[in-house]
Formats: structure tokens, C-alpha cells, sequence
């Protein structure tokens, strides 16, 4: 009875793993939640404000397709003042969250047979996106030794006729890791002999970077006409359930997305864009300050998890994520119960250390599962030790 389209959709397995962990809450059950990409801090209070004043002054009605024009303008000085990028404003189009962002671009791209490259591990939607466009994924395997970056060889070894999207992220979700302007140059001089081929750069992330400054790859003016920018709120100011991104691409790709957005949701919440204005225009503060709580977090959790025998983890430079290699514990067991994949392994720390966090196998990683650290300092502690007791309890 359903299409074929949703039967082959895989389920979220971020969602899967907080809704369990969820579950086991509401049975009185003291769960750990680190499965969630969500930063545990609130709304910075101006932000809040600006969304109140909005109501009173009854910003109340259907928005434009793309976003009210002063929040795509916000956009564009942010842009320019953030990263040196020359926009127009007719080149960004608001969306709800980054996530349909990226669907936006994908359907507006890919036609079924084309490839889209991926380097793994990738966030989980990617490769159900591009299923969604009925392209097909082409992936890139990286590992922690290589800091779960792809270099220029293994990219170019990877492109062929077919290809016409490349889709990444920095900082990256699962793993952290944050490509530096040399390493995005020299993927760069690849794409510039490939001029038929566009490269989504998803930059979430952005300001949870624990490096000197963010780095887009968009900066490299031969292939910025081919870079669809993906950002938006969510991660640095705190506002996830508001549901805001946006992407920013040359004029025939913005209109594309327009148009496709325009018989999907049409433009998103009109107060959580009058909320967006006044985060962009009021300045970094508040998100400096969450960047510098996780900075902390990430020293704490790492040496926390350096101290588990046969976990094998690099220090990410960026996001909220630990990323570690759980190979040495498959094929353990424990009262009967054989660890044979990293999703057993997930199941097995929900059930018997309370703690959730997400199989790799999501990622395209099957060796690994994901740990967010976006959770309080005595919770992270907490997590980290029952972890240690699950995996010692393993022979």
C-alpha cells in the first residue's frame, strides 16, 4: 500500500535512541540521554524578546517563500562580516532548520543515476536525502587515524561521469572534526578541474569550532558559483525547536529552492524569523559563551574516555561529538548476550548502563557509535563512568 519511496526510507536513528531513551525515562528509569544533537543551554534572552515583540506587533501572517527580506539581509552582513563572503539577498533562502535546506538543494541537484559523493562518516539524513532524489550515494571511508577527514587523492579517486553533488560537513557531525583552509584548498583545486560538479558545505556547526576561525570552502572564488552553503540557528544560539536555517547559493540554485520550498511548507514560522534578525544582529556573546562550556566538556569527556581500555578515540576539534572506535569490544558477551554490531553495543549501554548515545551504523560507521556531549558536566561524569562499568563488564 505505501511507496515504494517511504518503504526504503530508513528511520532516524538520532530520533530511534532519544524516543528510547525517552521511554525508559517515563518508566522511572534514570537514563543518560547523549543521543540527541542538542545543545542543552536555553535561548539566549534577547532572542526570546525579540520573538515576544513580534507577536505584539502581530507578525502573525504567511511569510515570503525564501524569508522576510531584513532576515535574509541579516544573513548576508553576517556572511560577509563572519566569514568575508559576498552575498546578495537573493541568494538565501530561509528554511525550516538546516535540514530542509539540505533537501532543497539535494532535489534541486540530483535527477535518478546521478552520484553524490559522501565522505564517512555523514550525518544521517545525507544518504536518505539523496535516496529521497533517487540518486546514488557514493561514500568515502575516513578513520579516526586520519582524524576523519577525506584527503584530495581519495576524493579525486572517487569522481566519475555521473558525479554532480559532493556533501559534506565541517564541523562534522558525528565526529567533530574540523577541516582547516589548507585541507579544504586542496579539495578545492580538485573541484576546479570538475566544473559540472557542486558541493554542499554544511556549516551547522560553525561556531562550536575549538580551532582559530571556521573556514568555508566557499571562500575559493573558482568554485564558490558551485557552493551551496548550508547554515542556520539551531546549534550556536540555542534553538533547535525553533526551527530555522538557510542556504546560500548562487541565484539559479536559490530560485530552484525557492520553488520547490513553495509547494512543500512555503516560509517558515514568521516569529522565529523575526527571532533570527535579532540573533544575527545582536552579536556573539551568548553563543561564545556555550562554545567555551563545551570546549570544557570536550577536555572533560575526553579524558574521561582516553581512560576506557580498547576505546579508541581522536580529540575533535569542533561540534559536540565523540566519535570512538568500539571494534575491540564486538564479539563480546555478557549473562549470554554476544556483542556482534555497534548497534547491539548502543542497545546494550541503554539497557544496562542507562545511557544513550547512537550506533555508527547510522554514520555509515560501523565500528563506532557517537557520544554527544551537549549535557551537563555531572551528567557527562555520570555517563562516562556507567559506560566504563557496561564495557568492563564485557569478556
Amino acid at each position: 500500500m505505501l511507496s515504494n519511496r517511504i518503504n526504503q526510507l530508513s528511520e532516524s536513528q538520532t530520533i530511534k535512541m532519544a524516543k528510547m531513551g525517552r521511554e525508559l525515562s517515563a518508566q522511572g528509569v534514570d537514563v543518560i540521554n547523549l543521543s540527541f544533537g542538542e545543545p542543552d543551554f536555553h535561548t539566549p534572552d534577547f532572542i526570546k524578546n525579540a520573538a515576544k515583540q513580534a507577536l505584539d506587533e502581530n507578525y502573525t501572517y504567511y511569510t515570503p517563500v525564501s524569508g522576510y527580506p531584513e532576515l535574509r539581509k541579516a544573513i548576508c552582513a553576517k556572511l560577509k562580516r563572519e566569514n568575508n563572503l559576498d552575498y546578495s539577498v537573493d541568494q538565501i533562502v530561509v528554511g525550516t532548520g538546516a535540514k530542509q535546506s539540505i533537501a532543497n538543494a539535494v532535489m534541486c541537484l540530483v535527477d535518478p543515476g546521478d552520484e553524490v559523493i559522501v565522505p564517512t562518516p555523514y550525518w544521517v539524513s545525507y544518504s536518505e536525502v539523496i535516496k529521497l532524489a533517487e540518486g546514488t550515494s557514493v561514500f568515502i571511508k575516513s578513520t579516526v587515524e586520519q582524524e576523519f577527514k577525506i584527503t584530495a587523492e581519495q576524493l579525486e579517486a572517487a569522481i566519475t561521469p555521473r558525479t554532480k553533488l559532493f556533501m559534506f560537513s565541517t564541523p562534522c557531525n558525528p565526529t567533530g572534526s574540523v577541516y582547516s583552509k589548507e585541507e579544504l584548498e586542496s579539495l578545492a583545486a580538485v573541484f576546479e578541474k570538475y566544473p559540472n560538479i557542486y558541493i554542499l558545505s554544511d556549516e551547522i556547526y560553525e561556531h562550536i569550532n575549538f580551532i582559530e576561525k571556521h573556514e568555508s570552502i566557499a571562500q575559493f572564488e573558482a568554485i564558490k558559483d558551485r557552493v551551496i552553503i548550508i547554515n542556520g540557528l539551531s546549534k550556536a544560539y540555542a534553538m533547535t525547536g525553533w526551527r530555522i536555517g538557510y542556504l546560500a547559493a548562487n541565484k539559479e540554485i536559490a530560485q530552484a529552492c525557492d520553488k520547490m520550498q513553495g509547494q512543500v511548507t512555503s516560509g517558515t514560522c514568521s516569529i522565529t524569523q523575526r527571532a533570527g534578525i535579532a540573533a544575527y544582529e545582536g552579536g556573539l556573546e551568548s553563543v561564545l559563551e556555550m562554545r567555551n562550556a563545551f570546549h570544557k566538556r570536550r577536555d572533560i569527556v575526553y579524558e574521561l574516555l582516553k581512560e576506557i581500555p580498547g576505546l579508541k578515540t581522536n580529540l575533535p576539534q569542533g561540534a559536540f561529538y565523540f566519535f570512538p572506535d568500539i571494534s575491540s569490544y564486538l564479539g563480546k558477551s555478557v549473562d549470554g548476550e554476544v556483542i556482534e554490531t555497534a548497534t547491539d553495543l548502543c542497545l546494550y549501554l541503554l539497557k544496562t548502563a542507562h545511557v544513550a548515545v547512537v550506533t555508527g551504523e547510522a554514520f555509515g560507521d560501523e565500528s563506532s557509535i557517537r557520544i554527544s556531549y551537549a549535557a551537563s558536566e555531572p551528567m557527562l561524569r555520570e555517563a562516562i563512568k556507567r559506560i566504563a562499568k557496561a564495557l568492563n563488564d564485557l569478556n
